[in-house]
């Protein structure tokens, strides 16, 4: 039986398909961007006009993707000239004719999905350029008359900048105009000024990327300057020099005018009158008429002028308002008198002129003169008016203002220091000041030593303070000046320095004196001492320190004085620690501090101390004399006994029995030597037997004492049992002393069991 699947091709088909649905819904599709080419045709340099196609075409390799897209980009010099999204695999980009404007680099750009590929770049040149179109509107102008220029290149791709060139017949050319554009033309308005024949052409240039390109000329237009007859004739009447007031007639006028010509008369940039064609002006001559007048003749943009001078006499000049006196101070004479400098005798009377004076508008006389007492009343703005009647007609003419303010007299300055407080000796500074016046006020300052200095005050709030470098003594301070003024005329103000004394002066104190009472240098002990600091000089209240040195300084006593320039410390019952080096130091409200000069103070002792001192030195040196006796006694009184003493020369041994009375308390008494029998062997003058015999110190005998001591108590310590027997050697010297025989001990012990 056949075991193979049933429909095998057809079971392998259904499988590929389910897997290329599995891999499109997951978006897994397979694509390759092969290729990109750009053709430009028909060849990559044209002639311009030509007609230029552009191929761009790409190649994509894929999984049987369907339906895929491809976006294209074509670029000129990176800028972006066609854009189109298609699932063709080529575009096509036509430029239908090609111009200058279109030569550059070429690019295309193809993106699929989220890849992007672009083609290497083709060149294209077009050559060659369109000639300009040169348009005028007027080619017979008048002189400086406005008309229209148009050059243009309409087969050509802007922007173009053209320029407008002028040749005269000699062949010169010129350019007389480039004005900005942003297309393939350029309109704009042209004036030609010089009255001649000439020829405007104009051309234009392109800037592509590849390089600035000029096109040739257009061709050229004559164009005919024309000269304008336009300029007017003025006339003055009666004559352009008249008296004011007085009527004067301006003519002015174009002869064999074009039509719409206007005429203006003016004067200082301001328009007197204005007509068509010719214009008359009519006026009365007033003072400040005198200048120039300008005769304009308009028409379009063209201008043609003619100038006239006129002159205004005055029939009498304006008038003048004096015073007596620059610096007028108040109580001094106030005068004004009003003049006229100038007239015209043969026009006017002097008798016919009316004056009248004013002070801030109101008549204060109706003469040429006015006098008053300065006064802050009579303060104000002064004019003065003349009034003339002529035939024709009343001339009033005013002065100008005069501005009368009486200044204040300075009064008498004061003298202060600043501060309020000065101290002798150091630098300070016065203040020079008066409470009226009228700005600027000088201040002169006199010093002892008769340095002057000055100061200008001429702005309130300003203050006229001098430094003075320093004042040793006080009665120098009633030497100082000040002098004030504030007018050269006037004599100046004084004032003293007796005012400083309303100041605190502040003396520095001198150098303190210290002194000690009752003695300087030496004080007994348990006296009363005062140590008085002292100044000659010093402004109260003085500040007294008094300082004790000795292994270190210290401070001791502090006292401040308001009546006295002393102050004393007193020190009672002086004991040994106050001695050592003292001095004071002073200070007042100057704060300067003064050290005196130290002194040293010593402690003496007592008068008692010193007498008993005195015994108990007379009782030391008795003593002394007491046992240096003695001891000469006693050194005769041994030699004498060395002499006699006699060593015995028995060999036989003396024992020494204790008594068991005398064991038992040794026993108690020396436990250490219980059990022990002590032979002594030595020589003692006063218990020899033979105390008066002579022995010869060569040949002396040693003696022997044997001790039994008997045993202990069994409650007590025990002890070694048996008896040690000790022998010792003593022998005398020539003076009596025992010493060991032979340089060396005997003992012997023997132990009973």
């Amino acid at each position: 039986m056949d075991s193979r699947p049933p429909n095998l091709p057809l079971l392998l088909l259904l499988l590929s398909s389910l897997l290329h649905l599995w891999q499109s819904a997951s978006g897994q599709s397979s694509y390759i961007i092969d290729t990109v080419g750009l053709k430009i045709l028909p060849g990559s340099t044209v002639q311009s006009g030509t007609p230029v196609t552009i191929h761009c075409q790409v190649r994509v390799i894929h999984d049987n993707i369907p339906n895929l897209t491809h976006t294209f980009q074509l670029k000129q010099d990176d800028r972006v000239i066609h854009s189109s999204t298609t699932t063709e695999d080529s575009v096509v980009y036509e430029l239908n004719p090609a111009r200058a404007a279109d030569s550059g680099n070429y690019e295309c750009r193809v993106t699929v999905k989220e890849r992007s590929k672009t083609s290497f770049g083709q060149k294209l040149d077009v050559t060659g350029l369109q000639t300009p179109i040169l348009y005028l509107n007027n080619t017979s102008p008048y002189e400086n008359e406005e008309f229209t220029a148009i050059c243009s290149a309409p087969d050509e791709k802007g922007p173009l900048t053209f320029s407008f060139y002028q040749r005269s017949r000699s062949g010169a050319s010129q350019k007389i105009k480039q004005p900005a554009s942003t297309r393939n033309w350029s309109e704009t308005t042209l004036v030609l000024r010089e009255v001649k024949d000439s020829f405007l052409y104009c051309d234009y240039e392109i800037n592509p990327v590849s390089g600035a390109r000029r096109s040739n000329r257009s061709s050229e237009i004559q164009v005919i300057v024309k000269a304008l007859h336009i300029a007017p004739v003025m006339n003055v009447l009666p004559n352009s020099t008249v008296y004011e007031g007085e009527i004067l007639e301006v003519v002015c006028r174009v002869i064999n005018p074009p039509t719409n010509i206007e005429v203006f008369l003016t004067r200082d940039r301001r328009i007197l009158k204005q007509a068509q064609v010719a214009l008359n002006h009519r006026f009365t001559a007033q003072e400040g008429d005198s200048g120039e007048l300008v005769c304009k003749a308009v028409w379009g943009s063209v201008q043609k002028e003619t100038y006239q001078t006129i002159t205004v006499k005055e029939l009498f000049s304006k008038p003048r308002l004096t015073v007596n006196r620059i610096d007028i101070f108040e109580g001094d004479s106030l005068q004004l008198a009003c003049s006229v400098p100038s007239y015209a005798r043969d026009k006017i009377d002097i008798n016919s002129m009316r004056f009248s004076i004013y002070r801030d508008n109101v008549k204060v006389t109706s003469e040429n003169t006015f006098s008053t007492k300065a006064h802050p009343s009579e303060n104000g703005n002064y004019t003065c008016q003349v009034n003339v009647a002529s035939s024709k007609q009343n001339f009033v003419k005013e002065s100008q203002k005069v501005v009368v303010k009486a200044k204040v007299p300075v009064s008498k300055p004061v003298l202060s220091v600043v501060g309020g407080t000065l101290v002798l000796g150091k630098p300070f500074q016065l203040l020079c000041h008066s409470d009226s016046g009228t700005l600027p006020i000088t201040y002169i300052l006199f010093s002892p030593n008769r340095v002057i200095e000055s100061m200008e005050v001429s702005h309130p709030g300003e203050q006229a303070i001098f430094n003075i470098s320093a004042v040793n003594k006080r009665s120098d301070v009633d030497k100082f000046l000040c002098h004030a003024k504030n007018s050269p005329q006037r004599t100046s103000v004084t004032e003293t320095g007796q005012l400083l004394r309303s100041a605190t002066i502040i003396e520095p104190v001198s150098k303190p004196v210290l002194s000690i009472l009752p003695s300087m240098g030496d004080v007994s002990e348990g006296q009363d001492m005062t140590l008085v600091c002292s100044v000659r000089r010093g402004t109260l209240p003085i500040i007294f320190t008094w300082y004790h040195h000795t292994e270190k300084e210290e401070a001791i006593h502090t006292f401040k004085t308001f009546e006295k320039m002393e102050s004393s410390f007193k020190i009672s019952n002086v004991r040994g620690n106050h001695q050592g080096n003292y001095y004071c130091v002073c200070t007042n409200p100057a704060n300067e501090t003064e050290k005196s000069t130290t002194v040293t103070i010593r402690v003496m002792l007592a008068g008692w101390k010193k007498g008993l001192i005195a015994v108990f030195c007379i009782l030391l040196i008795l003593a002394f004399i007491v046992v240096l006796a003695f001891t000469r006694r006693l050194l005769r009184f041994r030699r004498r006994t060395g002499e006699l003493s006699v060593k015995s020369v028995s060999t036989k041994a003396e024992r020494l029995s204790l008594t068991h009375a005398e064991v038992n308390n040794a026993a108690n008494v020396t436990p250490g030597i219980m059990g022990k029998s002590v032979w002594s062997e030595h020589v003692s003058g006063s218990e020899s037997d033979d105390q008066n015999s002579v022995t010869s110190p060569d040949k002396a005998e040693p003696r022997y004492t044997e001790v039994q001591i008997r045993q202990a108590d069994p409650n007590k310590a025990p002890l070694k049992k048996g008896t040690d027997t000790v022998y010792s050697e003593v022998r005398n010297s020539k003076q009596g002393a025992p010493e060991p025989a032979d340089g060396r001990g005997l003992s012997r012990a023997h132990t009973v069991q």
